[in-house]
C-alpha cells in the first residue's frame, strides 16, 4: 500500500518488535485497519539466520498466536516446555537439597509453555503482515513528533488515526511524547542471554537455578539446544561479555552444571541492564501502551513478553467491544477500560518478579533457609504447586478472549 501525506487509518502502531505485528494481526481480524511503524529497515527485520535469541511462550500466549493464524507457520520449530525445575544455591556447588518441580500433567490444557526461536517467531509475524491488505508497515522509520491522533516521521510525513499505540519498547518515544512518567529502578544485575548445544536430551525441561548473583535460566530449545538468561552483577556481566567463546563456556559451566554432558556455543552472546520501570498510565489522549512501552521487568518468571501479549489481547477485547457499540476507539471512556483491566494485573506481576529477584539474588543464610523451606511447602502441597503451574502457563486471572481457547 503507496503510503500518502496525512493517510488515515483506524489504528498507528508505533513498534515492530513483537507486540506490534500481533496486535496490527489481532485488530485485522476485527476490521481495524492499521499502520506499523518500525525504525529497523526491512532487510534487517526479515533476517532469518539463527542468533541466539529464543522466547518462552505461555500456553494462553499460544492460543493468541493460534487465534490470529500464526501458531501453524511455527509451531513445528518450537520445543514444549513440559516440567520446569526450580533450585537454589551457588555455582560449582550444585542445587541446595529442596526445590520447586511443576510438571504439565498436573493440567488438563496441555504444555505449561513453548520455547520459540526469534527468528521464526519474528518471520512469521511480517509474512502475515505482508499478505495483510489491513496492515500497513512503514520500515525503516522514526517517529519525531506526536500529536492528538498524529504522528509525524522524520521523512516529513504525516499519519493520522483514531487511535496511536506505544509499542516502541522501554525507552518508549511514545510515553515520553504523551507526557507520560515512569517509575523504576535498577537492580546492578545485566541478563546475558545465548544459545548452547549440548550432548544429552533435556527432555523439555525448563530449569531456573538461583544464585547469590542472579537466576540462571535453562530453557529447552528443539534437537539438543538451550535458551540461556543468565543473569549476574553489571561488572561481572561486562568482564564474561569480554571473554572469548572458549573462556565463556569455562565461566558458564560451573553454573550450569554437566547433566547435559558437554556443552557448545550457538549464536551469538547479548546483554541488557535489568531493571523495573512502570509507565505511570497506561493511556493518555487518543495513546495506549503495551508491552515494555507500558511495563518492563525482570526475566525472573519469563513472563515479559507474556505480559505484552496479554496487553494485546485484552486491548482487542475492549476496542472491538467499542466497535460493535458504535463508540470512538479512542475516547477516553474506552482507553479507561483497557488500563483498569491490565494496570493491576502488570503492576502486581511486576511487584512478584521484584520481590523474587530480592529474595533469591543474596548470600544472606536466614533468607535461604526459607525460601528453600518455602519451595519445599509449596512443593508438597498438591493445589498450591497446580495453581504455580497454571500461572506459569497464563491460564488465570481473567483472560481475554484471544486466550481462553
Amino acid at each position: 500500500m503507496d503510503i500518502d501525506t496525512n493517510i488515515a487509518a483506524d489504528v498507528i502502531i508505533v513498534g515492530g518488535g513483537l507486540n506490534g505485528p500481533t496486535l496490527a494481526l489481532a485488530l485485522s481480524n476485527i476490521g481495524l485497519r492499521t499502520i506499523v511503524i518500525d525504525t529497523l529497515p526491512a532487510p534487517l527485520r526479515g533476517l532469518r539466520d539463527f542468533d541466539g535469541r529464543s522466547y518462552a511462550l505461555a500456553h494462553a500466549s499460544m492460543r493468541l498466536l493460534r487465534n490470529i493464524g500464526i501458531w501453524g507457520d511455527i509451531a513445528d520449530h518450537t520445543q514444549p516446555m513440559l516440567e520446569i525445575k526450580v533450585t537454589d544455591g551457588r555455582a560449582g556447588e550444585g542445587p541446595a537439597p529442596w526445590m520447586l518441580h511443576f510438571d504439565h500433567a498436573e493440567i488438563e490444557e496441555g504444555p505449561m509453555g513453548f520455547m520459540c526461536e526469534d527468528r521464526y517467531l519474528r518471520h512469521a509475524l511480517l509474512a502475515a503482515m505482508d499478505a495483510n491488505d489491513r496492515i500497513t508497515q512503514l520500515s525503516g522509520e522514526t517517529v519525531v513528533a506526536q500529536d492528538v491522533g498524529s504522528v509525524t516521521l522524520a521523512s516529513g510525513r504525516t499519519l493520522k488515526a483514531k487511535l496511536i499505540i506505544g509499542a516502541d519498547g522501554r525507552t518508549s518515544g511514545t510515553v515520553t511524547r504523551a507526557g507520560i512518567k515512569r517509575t523504576g529502578w535498577g537492580y546492578g544485575q545485566t541478563a546475558i542471554v545465548c544459545a548452547v548445544g549440548h550432548e544429552k536430551p533435556h527432555g523439555g525441561i525448563a530449569h531456573q537455578f538461583f544464585m547469590p548473583s542472579g537466576p540462571l535460566a535453562i530453557l529447552p530449545l528443539p534437537h539438543n539446544r538451550c535458551s540461556i538468561v543468565w543473569s549476574e552483577t553489571d561488572a561481572r556481566a561486562v568482564e564474561i561479555m569480554a571473554m572469548d567463546d572458549p573462556d565463556f563456556l569455562n565461566a558458564l559451566r560451573p553454573a550450569f552444571g554437566d547433566f547435559l554432558g558437554e556443552i557448545s556455543l550457538t549464536g551469538k552472546r547479548y546483554s541488557y541492564p535489568l531493571g523495573l520501570t512502570l509507565a505511570n498510565r497506561f493511556i493518555s489522549d487518543k495513546v495506549a501502551l503495551i508491552g515494555d512501552a507500558a511495563h518492563g521487568m525482570h526475566p525472573i518468571a519469563g513472563q515479559g513478553l507474556n505480559a505484552g501479549l496479554r496487553d494485546v489481547a485484552a486491548l482487542v477485547d475492549v476496542l472491538s467491544d467499542a466497535k460493535k457499540r458504535g463508540e470512538d476507539i479512542g475516547s477516553p471512556s474506552v482507553l479507561t477500560r483497557y488500563e483498569q483491566w491490565r494496570r493491576f494485573d502488570t503492576a502486581t506481576l511486576a511487584a512478584a518478579t521484584d520481590t523474587f529477584n530480592k529474595l533469591f539474588s543474596n548470600d544472606n543464610s536466614l533468607l535461604r533457609a526459607v525460601r528453600d523451606t518455602g519451595m519445599g511447602l509449596i512443593n508438597s502441597a498438591p493445589s498450591l504447586r497446580r495453581r504455580f503451574i497454571r500461572e506459569a502457563a497464563g491460564l488465570t486471572g481473567d483472560l481475554p478472549s484471544l486466550m481462553r481457547t
